[in-house]
């Protein structure tokens, strides 16, 4: 088996909008961004045996990603997300359930992925339905440093499920509002530097990334406190940008980067991303750099 540097788990689906339908799902966006970045990342998700399915795996050998490891599934149809956006200019969504992506079995092929040294990124919503969930479980225990981000959708996700979860991760990814309803079940402090170190504290997780929107991101590495405020650009969608900035992050940490530089271009990734249209545009890396230097 190729060494994958980054195993990418969870769901794969079309973002159905207003006028035009597009390839998405949080890990494919993460997956498609470590691609264009030279990182070699498996895509481990299932579609149905379906037209969709068919359009979704064109689509990603279109975008050079891997599918060996997207199962078909002849029972479940492929996932769909309605998407409209909102009046705060936030992405809202209506998740379908259950289809193909809720029921990704396990396979000798994903346990070879989970012995081998990497990264492993994993979220809550492809935890939703337990056949996902035990399958991801099964791969947790291996050699690859585990990311969780964590993208909570009401109403797919428990405080159970969350706190599950949360036990797993050497590395958390967050945002703000999210950050605030869990810290709020253990009346963890206000203050957002206070909160994080209490979750480091409470889940023994080393690094935490905590995007704030257009106000930039914080990271919390080994006991350090990081912040960023971000990149202004024009904005075409916020589909898949934290998605982007995570791709960035994580590409950083492969190469070695400083944190404080780490999360600069994480930055600068998720603002060009939102820049386009999408959560899987078409763009050259060199426009990130370009984007960073701008403000220098």
């Amino acid at each position: 088996m190729k060494p994958y540097q980054v195993a990418c788990f969870g769901e794969i689906l079309w973002d159905i909008l207003p006028d035009k339908k597009l390839p998405g799902g949080a890990p494919m966006n993460v997956a498609y961004h470590l691609q264009k970045l030279g990182v070699p990342v498996a895509m481990i998700s299932s579609t149905g045996d379906d037209a969709d399915g068919d359009d979704l795996r064109q689509v990603m050998q279109q975008l050079q990603l891997d599918t060996t490891f997207i199962q078909r599934d002849p029972a479940h149809e492929t996932g769909k997300v309605y998407a409209r956006l909102a009046a705060t200019n936030e992405m809202q969504y209506e998740i379908v359930q259950p289809v193909a992506w809720d029921f990704i079995q396990p396979s000798a092929g994903l346990q070879e992925i989970a012995k081998t040294p990497g990264y492993l990124v994993f979220g809550s919503l492809a935890s939703r339905n337990e056949v996902s969930r035990e399958t991801l479980l099964s791969l947790l225990n291996g050699d690859r440093t585990l990311v969780l981000d964590i993208n909570l959708r009401p109403p797919h996700f428990t405080q159970e499920l969350v706190e599950l979860l949360l036990q797993q991760c050497q590395i958390l990814k967050i945002n703000e509002a999210e950050l605030k309803l869990i810290g709020d079940w253990y009346q963890f402090p206000a203050d957002m530097e206070e909160r994080v170190l209490a979750f480091s504290q409470k889940y023994d997780i080393p690094t935490i990334i905590v995007t704030l929107g257009d106000k930039g991101a914080a990271l919390l590495e080994d006991n350090v406190f990081y912040q960023h405020p971000g990149y202004q650009v024009t904005v075409a969608d916020t589909i898949g940008s934290g998605d982007a900035f995570l791709a960035g992050f994580l590409y950083n940490r492969i190469i070695n980067t400083p944190p404080a530089i780490t999360l600069a271009y994480a930055c600068a990734l998720g603002a060009l991303v939102a820049s386009y249209h999408g959560g899987c545009p078409a763009y050259n890396p060199d426009e990130i750099i370009a984007l960073i230097q701008q403000v220098k």
